[in-house]
């Protein structure tokens, strides 16, 4: 990277770390329908977190490492690669960091440096970068390309007498340069976990100590398969409806009765991105880096409308199946694979701005529930 592209990325972390902070405040504003659920908030915001930090970690990155790609033609993303790194310089990050001097050794060499050199220590400032790069990609708390499950609630379906868990997991698409989260509400009907579970009254256990959020399905013998099912099943080219279904075909005891798909993006910003041609040249107009952006999200949902019983004889038999709803209704979620969906824009208020201005609000947030912020607030009725 050269001084104009350094500059050029430096404006773009700014950007997306700001539209991170813009869908996290309306992610939590009264008014949002993921407030009114409040578990979707609390599971994205998880995830709003993680892409933050990988962002301040290229950031540190870009500093020693002059190497980052941006999904300039298709999701405005940072490309999947940059994601590989992280996962990658984390296996080796504590031998690496063995290397270095402590934070207060490497500050104190810069201040020498300036007194007795009379000019900027531009290589202590590299090593301050790389080390606090791998302080970070060692704790692991990035948005990887698989963040493992993780069981944040559970409870009885008083109708069927069967514990259910609400599950989520992370994935970072790497042909369409998109994270997703994914959230699914599952019944298990496996013997020894009913017994386990669930009271005599048909009730949750109380004297089962269950710490949440657990890492994994709440189920043991079955959180590894479950783990290597999410790995294999959740690209962005597959329907939720073949998620749902596979899920509900390979497991015998587990039961999706509902699955969410947070898609997150594209994302358009000014200075590097050119999948949006009309909006990427209003957004050119902004003066601030920190407000030339529109992010954009899809929430797509499929569930279950009935349950086919299972069918068991002395010679074998058929497990439970479900039965999922896709809105025909609608040729959109047709093609989706979906029960119902809902695309959002959100745009700081300077961006939305230039876009009336330009008179093309109408065709930009075509199709688009439309959400313009200022100062921490989501305006309404814009």
């Amino acid at each position: 990277m050269n001084t104009k592209e350094t500059e050029q990325a430096s404006k773009y972390f700014l950007a997306l770390g700001s539209a991170l902070k813009g869908l996290d405040t309306y992610l939590h504003e009264e008014q949002s329908p993921a407030y009114q659920h409040g578990v979707i908030a609390s599971i994205v915001s998880g995830y709003l977190d993680r892409l933050q930090n990988s962002l301040r970690s290229w950031e540190n990155k870009i500093s020693f490492e002059k190497k980052f790609r941006v999904s300039q033609t298709e999701s405005g993303f940072p490309a999947f690669q940059n994601v590989l790194d992280l996962k990658n310089d984390r296996a080796g990050a504590s031998d690496r960091l063995d290397g270095f001097d402590d934070e207060d050794t490497i500050r104190q060499n810069m201040v020498d440096h300036i007194l007795t050199k009379k000019s900027f220590p531009s290589d202590l400032q590299k090593q301050m970068a790389e080390r606090r790069y791998l302080q970070a990609v060692q704790e692991g708390k990035h948005f990887s390309p698989l963040v493992l499950p993780r069981t944040v609630r559970v409870s009885v379906n008083p109708k069927t007498k069967r514990p259910f868990y609400v599950v989520h997991w992370g994935f970072y698409d790497g042909a369409a340069n998109l994270p997703m989260i994914y959230m699914a509400t599952i019944e298990d009907s496996s013997d020894d976990i009913a017994k386990t579970l669930v009271s005599p009254s048909g009730k949750l256990n109380k004297h089962v100590n269950i710490k949440l959020p657990v890492e994994g399905l709440l189920n043991p013998d079955l959180a590894l398969q479950f783990d290597d099912f999410c790995e294999k099943n959740s690209a962005y080219s597959l329907m939720p409806s073949t998620i749902a279904q596979s899920l509900d075909k390979d497991f015998d005891h587990l039961h999706p009765k509902q699955l969410r798909r947070f898609v997150l993006g594209p994302f358009y910003h000014s200075a590097f991105t050119r999948h949006g041609e009309k909006v990427d040249q209003i957004l050119a107009r902004v003066r601030k880096p920190e407000n030339a952006w529109l992010m954009t999200w899809t929430m797509q949902e499929i569930f279950s409308i009935s349950e086919k019983p299972a069918k068991w004889g002395l010679w074998g038999g058929e497990p439970a199946r479900e039965t999922f709803h896709i809105n025909t209704d609608d040729l959109e979620a047709t093609r989706m694979g979906v029960s119902d969906f809902r695309r959002n824009a959100l745009v700081p208020h300077e961006a939305y701005q230039a876009i009336y201005a330009s008179g093309q609000e109408r065709d930009i947030f075509n199709g688009y529930q439309k959400h313009v912020i200022s100062d921490g607030h989501v305006l309404r009725n814009m």
